[in-house]
């Protein structure tokens, strides 16, 4: 079922945020707000679980065999000279032995066959000798109890909690979904989301040589694939023109039938910023000052239950705004937990000799391989709309706000651009 936003979730705490204040601030104040449905095991990979998932049985479900080899009683065995055991019966995997086992005696087992009743230890095939026409082995001595042998349960317990719900199914979790037996796991539908570029002076790509002052929609793209990336489906709703009655008539259409709004362009207050006034006619608008850079203006808003997230115009800006903000918001809204980007520390490569204190700053950076071992190094130029500066690097270098300057060797806080399924270059 559905959730509605809780009213004001978005309303900031102070006119000029910082980026963790605002990462803290959104974790604690968006919940999911995705329906809920049942999915083909084989289409669930990204999907996100709407419901804990225990397992119902034992896995392995039989004490079963690790080798092909052969079945024996410790008890008839002697730990330093070996035995010899007359072979009777042969189980495999599926085919487990029907006859009672005799005292004394081994049976030939292949991989993954139940262990008959009785038997608790196996011997690798190669370790042993065959003797008297193959009616008979030879096993060495040396061999523990329970040597090869796969117990009941060994894996998962039964009743054991095998996700919790929230968790994004990865290709490795749908093997433990399906040897538990679920073949269609409860998951958050993926949330709609409509990407909307805004001004004038965007043309859409390839439609047609530019005119003096016009600039080729560059966000729609690059948004729809990291929207992908973050589990949601994207519908590209166009280049909306900077008029006021068109964009009403045409936001008020889309928060109908999508669950999330994300503009680029038009996240401040200027006079073609017609998308806040807007949205002030038809919901909750929330402008949001963070003392980061780039990007520092974003817009956060609800019409109804549909979220809108308004991220500036420049593509270093949005890229970078997305990863730290609406990349998690997404994943939550979603029903997935909060996510958390991974950090790496890494040597500097470069250096910085002086940055303005008070302001958290997100770099371009390329993993380095030096002799020492890997570093960072630092995309040389930082305006927004340098798009050469994303396509070069391999993550973002996460300056904290206290940071006065960086110098080689300096331990800096590397965010790789695959924590959120981005390949590397």
């Amino acid at each position: 079922m559905a959730h509605q936003p809780i009213d004001d979730c978005f309303r900031p705490l102070a006119p000029r945020m910082k980026h963790d204040k605002a990462i803290a601030l959104l974790k604690a104040r968006v919940a999911p707000v995705a329906d809920v449905e049942e999915v083909a095991l084989a289409a669930a990979g990204g999907r996100v679980l709407a419901e804990p998932v225990q397992a119902g049985f034992a896995i392995p479900a039989h004490t079963n065999s690790a080798v092909d080899g052969y079945a024996f009683a410790y008890s008839d065995y002697d730990a330093s000279s070996g035995a010899n055991l007359p072979l009777r019966g042969r189980a495999a995997a599926g085919r487990p032995l029907q006859e009672r086992i005799e005292a004394g005696t081994a049976v030939r087992i292949l991989t993954g066959a139940v262990l008959p009743q009785g038997l608790d230890t196996i011997v690798m095939q190669e370790d042993v000798a065959l003797e008297a026409g193959e009616d008979s082995v030879r096993i060495p001595g040396g061999l523990k109890p329970g040597a090869n042998v796969r117990p009941a349960g060994e894996d998962v317990s039964a009743g054991e909690k095998l996700f919790d719900a929230g968790h994004v199914l990865r290709p490795q979790d749908l093997a433990s979904l399906a040897a538990a037996g679920v073949a269609n796991p409860l998951c958050f539908k993926r949330l709609r989301v409509a990407i909307v570029s805004t001004g004038d002076e965007v043309v859409p790509c390839g439609e047609r040589a530019l005119q003096p002052g016009e600039v080729y929609d560059a966000n729609s793209a690059m948004l729809a694939d990291l929207v992908r990336l973050a589990g949601a489906e994207a519908e590209h709703l166009g280049i909306w023109p900077d008029r006021a009655d068109e964009i009403e008539r045409r936001l008020s259409a889309a928060a109908n039938s999508h669950d999330v709004i994300l503009t680029s362009g038009g996240a401040s207050r200027g006079e073609e910023d017609h998308m806040s006034r807007v949205l002030d006619n038809l919901g909750t608008r929330h402008f949001w000052q963070l003392d980061i850079k780039p990007g520092r203006p974003i817009m956060f808003g609800q019409i109804g239950r549909t979220v809108m997230v308004g991220v500036p115009g420049n593509p270093v800006a949005v890229f970078v705004c997305f990863l730290m903000y609406v990349f998690p918001l997404l994943r939550r809204l979603g029903g997935a937990q909060w996510f958390e980007p991974q950090r790496i520390a890494l040597p500097a490569a470069f250096e910085v000799a002086r940055r303005k204190v008070g302001r958290r700053e997100f770099w371009r950076g390329m993993f380095l391989q030096t002799p020492t071992g890997l570093c960072a190094d630092k995309f040389q130029r930082d305006g927004s709309g340098l798009i050469s500066g994303l396509t070069a690097a391999d993550g973002i270098i996460d300056v904290a706000e206290e940071v006065e300057a960086v110098a080689r060797g300096d331990l800096v806080q590397f965010i790789p651009f695959s924590a959120y399924g981005i390949p590397s270059r």
